[in-house]
């Protein structure tokens, strides 16, 4: 089973916890803090392995979690980092964020490793905290969350070459008689239903990768039939070799058949027509083929085009060493999506900054207090000593949350709440 395109949800590993401890040894006075920091949760990393065709693998794992970092230790001793997570997946993969389509790794050389979500720091132990003011902190620090978020993993085919065309013009048959791919040959449409690749060689000794892609339908560009995932497996391709059934078999129109194939891949958001392009007359056994031909040349004077019969392996060395010319010029083309384009250079977007916390009055006197800077610093679990109050305090003064309360309108004596927590609001003389 091919199976290019899938959901995963990714979670790096949580950094381990630092440790509150202090020394204890005989003949040893005031031995101090002795906590040691937590180690760094696990990455998850994925890997371009040549030897795999398909996500099949992610298919059935689609979840996919790195392990946390360990607590940190007695007398200073750190906790263990975690392992990283590597996936193996099939060369030509992107993974691209679910929620922003941003991409985050686009995995095209053979063994390539991508950091695709990182693990979370370990916290430090309560030893780092020591000072002249504080020789005894009785508090360590929280081991950071990894990231955590949905992702797109897609498998875009790796090839050089590629062949396009309706259904059943031959693409299959031209692979099948260059290279020692055998695709699925068979008097029906649609028999090719995922990309197969084979090494092409030329005459001259030069070699290249060529694709055959599943056969194209007018409205492909807009989703049509199964248009984006056939398109996308294009994007890669440097070169196309546009296939025509030059012989009219199925009352098919070559003339429009070539129109209507280019203005599907004009239509697609990257650009395809800007590749070079290759145009095959195959079938030219055909009984109309050559009346056909003859009204293709009309209506594109500028198109060369390359003669075959695939079926007997007639004409293909002149559309291999075409290929072959055209691959030496032709650059790579970025794989972008459509709102990473743009024709004129860099469009910069102004977005506004998400504020980190938000103050609403509850009531008269009472105020509530919430964002993400509180869902990341608060935790009434954690508040069980004097040191943990002051610390909370310390670091709601070093946000500006008291400030921006007091210019919000709270005065001394009003109840401020946090995540359901009461705190009264003390002006400080």
């Amino acid at each position: 089973m091919f199976v290019d395109q899938v959901k995963v949800q990714l979670k790096a590993g949580k950094g381990g916890d630092g440790l509150v401890s202090f020394k204890h040894e005989k003949y040893v006075a005031n031995g101090g803090p002795f906590g040691g920091d937590g180690g760094d949760g696990g990455d998850i990393i994925f890997e371009a392995d040549p030897g795999m065709v398909t996500l099949l693998d992610l298919r059935f794992n689609r979840i996919i979690r790195a392990q946390p970092g360990e607590k940190g230790k007695n007398k200073n001793m750190h906790g263990a980092n975690a392992a990283d997570r590597v996936i193996k997946v099939p060369l030509g993969t992107i993974v691209k964020r679910a929620d922003t389509g941003q991409i985050v790794a686009d995995l095209t050389e053979p063994h390539q490793k991508q950091v695709v979500a990182k693990g979370g720091r370990g916290g430090r132990g309560n030893s780092r905290f020591k000072s002249a003011r504080n020789t005894v902190p009785r508090f360590a620090e929280q081991g950071k969350d990894g990231e955590e978020f949905d992702a797109i993993v897609e498998l875009r085919t790796l090839a050089d070459v590629g062949l396009v065309g309706f259904p059943s013009v031959g693409k299959s048959t031209i692979l099948d008689a260059v290279s020692k791919a055998r695709p699925e040959i068979a008097e029906y449409h649609f028999t090719t239903i995922a990309p197969n690749v084979g090494v092409v060689q030329t005459g001259d000794g030069r070699s290249f990768v060529m694709a055959d892609l599943p056969g194209l339908i007018e409205g492909a560009s807009e989703g049509r039939g199964l248009g984006h995932q056939f398109l996308k497996h294009i994007e890669r391709c440097r070169v196309i070799v546009h296939v025509v059934d030059m012989g009219g078999v199925d009352g098919r129109d070559p003339v429009e058949d070539f129109k209507i194939i280019n203005k599907e891949l004009e239509n697609y958001h990257l650009r395809l027509l800007e590749r070079p392009q290759i145009v095959v007359a195959n079938k030219m056994d055909e009984e109309n083929a050559e009346e056909n031909l003859k009204r293709f040349k009309e209506a594109y004077p500028d198109v060369e085009v390359f003669e075959t019969q695939a079926i007997i392996h007639e004409g293909l060395d002149p559309v291999l060493r075409k290929a072959a010319d055209l691959l030496a010029t032709t650059p790579l083309f970025p794989v972008l999506d459509a709102e990473e384009e743009s024709n004129e250079g860099v469009t910069y977007t102004f977005q506004k900054k998400e504020q980190p916390f938000t103050i609403e009055e509850v009531e008269p006197g009472m105020w509530r207090v919430f964002g993400p800077a509180i869902d990341k610093n608060f935790d009434a679990s954690k508040l069980t000593t004097d040191e943990d109050y002051f610390r909370f305090a310390n670091t709601m003064r070093h946000l500006g949350i008291d400030k921006h309360l007091r210019e919000a309108g709270a005065v001394d004596g009003d109840t401020i709440l946090l995540d359901n927590y009461e705190f009264e609001f003390v002006e400080n003389d």
